[in-house]
């Protein structure tokens, strides 16, 4: 929806959500303000509300606490970026598009399939425009695998193979202790909260292809309570008498290593401070993030594989393993003329053709694009980009994550649980 006020004014945005995802995006209108002006903020809890219209300048007369007291008023700005969790982006993003707002959304757009095409319905009878945050399309390294592709350089596409391995620090403050461990609390898988980018990119990267057959397969395997290794207690902190030798101590990951405060420690993200001690009391007593990782509420699986057919006949999988030592992404696609294959977190892929030659088997060109240290191997900013220009009628690019661009993905999702909880081969 191009918006005649912003041709040479800044695009304006209303924050849904004054979480970290949020605040990531909104940093574009501090690194580029003639582009774009964050004029409201919609945020329950008062003190992260707060912090957010001192950060972004935002008068009391623009911060809301609901979505319901923005769209009573007429519409303050141009566009919203919701970074609410899972299940509140179809309920807060309905009335936002009935309001005349554009939505940059939060990935996955919905937490079932059922509330995703309502959305794009929605979004088509309104006129608005709906972006969800596959920030992964515009980082670098995808891109310019994408263009390898779209160039021909290895063919039609046969095979798509990508791996996300999630490492342990990471599964646990997330998947186990954190906000997405128990899919009956926040309604989203653990392949949907976390994978919902790479289903996504194997749909982007096989561009005309549809998706039509999936099957699904994994479970909550090791981090319950009968495979808590002896010695374990249910607070790292309080009852346990191996937290010295564990590599899921909330000390060691949270204090000592000063991994993800911004889970960890109430709106650390906006610069909310703890003392030493009050972090280590609160890890002691009612911090969901003390817990023990065997001892916790969690139900999402800990690992998954997906099989995907596409009616060109081209098939792809997906493996999502948690726990991991190492974080990264695995790509590797193989097409009837070469190959690409390349680990996301090295900033480097390699393309490799057959090569008959005496004495050759195959020719290889290594890529290198270069890590960056933006989140999301730079794509964070550059999706936020695409959504100021989409919005001020400029040229969008190729990644472009528009809802009905990004609805193939999320079905893959939905229908990769349905078969691992059915054990079914689902059709699409």
């Amino acid at each position: 929806m191009v918006h005649a006020n912003t041709m040479e004014q800044p695009l304006t945005a209303v924050l849904i959500g004054a979480g970290q995802r949020c605040m990531i995006y909104a940093s574009y209108a501090e690194k580029h303000p003639e582009r774009l002006r964050i004029t409201g903020v919609v945020e329950p809890d008062a003190e992260r509300r707060q912090l957010a219209a001192a950060r972004f300048h935002i008068g009391p007369d623009r911060c809301f606490e609901s979505v319901e007291q923005l769209i009573a008023l007429p519409r303050c700005a141009d566009a919203a970026i919701n970074g609410t969790m899972d299940e509140q982006h179809v309920p807060t993003t309905l009335p936002l598009l009935e309001a005349g707002y554009d939505v940059l959304l939060e990935k996955p757009a919905g937490v079932t399939e059922e509330e995703v095409l309502e959305l794009q319905r929605a979004a088509d009878a309104h006129g608005r425009t709906v972006m969800i945050c596959h920030v992964l399309r515009y980082a670098p390294f995808y891109t310019a695998i994408r263009e390898r592709i779209a160039a021909g350089e290895i063919g039609e596409i046969v095979s798509i193979q990508t791996s996300e391995h999630v490492s342990y620090h990471h599964m646990a403050v997330s998947f186990i202790r954190g906000k997405w461990g128990s899919q009956e609390k926040c309604k989203s898988s653990m392949l949907m909260a976390k994978c919902c980018h790479d289903l996504d990119l194997i749909t982007w990267l096989n561009e005309d292809a549809r998706p039509v057959k999936v099957s699904s397969f994994g479970s909550l395997s090791h981090f319950r309570p009968d495979q808590a290794p002896e010695g374990a207690g249910t607070r790292c902190l309080t009852d346990c008498s191996i937290e010295a030798s564990c590599p899921y101590s909330a000390k060691k990951n949270y204090i000592e290593q000063g991994r993800w405060g911004f889970y960890v420690w109430n709106n650390h993200h906006l610069g909310a401070k703890l003392s030493l001690e009050d972090k280590l009391e609160a890890l002691r007593t009612d911090n969901p993030y003390g817990r023990c990782v065997w001892h916790c509420d969690n139900d999402v699986v800990d690992r998954q594989s997906v099989i995907i057919e596409f009616d060109n006949g081209s098939t792809a999988s997906h493996n999502m393993i948690g726990a991991t030592s190492k974080p990264c992404r695995k790509i590797h696609i193989v097409g009837t003329k070469g190959e690409i294959e390349g680990v996301m977190e090295d900033g480097s892929f390699v393309v490799r053709h057959p090569d008959p030659r005496p004495g050759h088997e195959f020719t290889e060109e290594l890529v290198k694009m270069g890590v960056k240290n933006d989140g999301h191997g730079g794509g964070d900013l550059r999706l936020v980009e695409d959504f100021v220009k989409a919005l001020r009628g400029d040229q969008t690019s190729a990644m472009s994550t528009t809802l009905d661009k990004s609805v193939s993905g999320h079905r893959i999702g939905f229908a990769a649980e349905r078969s691992r909880l059915k054990g079914t081969v689902e059709l699409l």
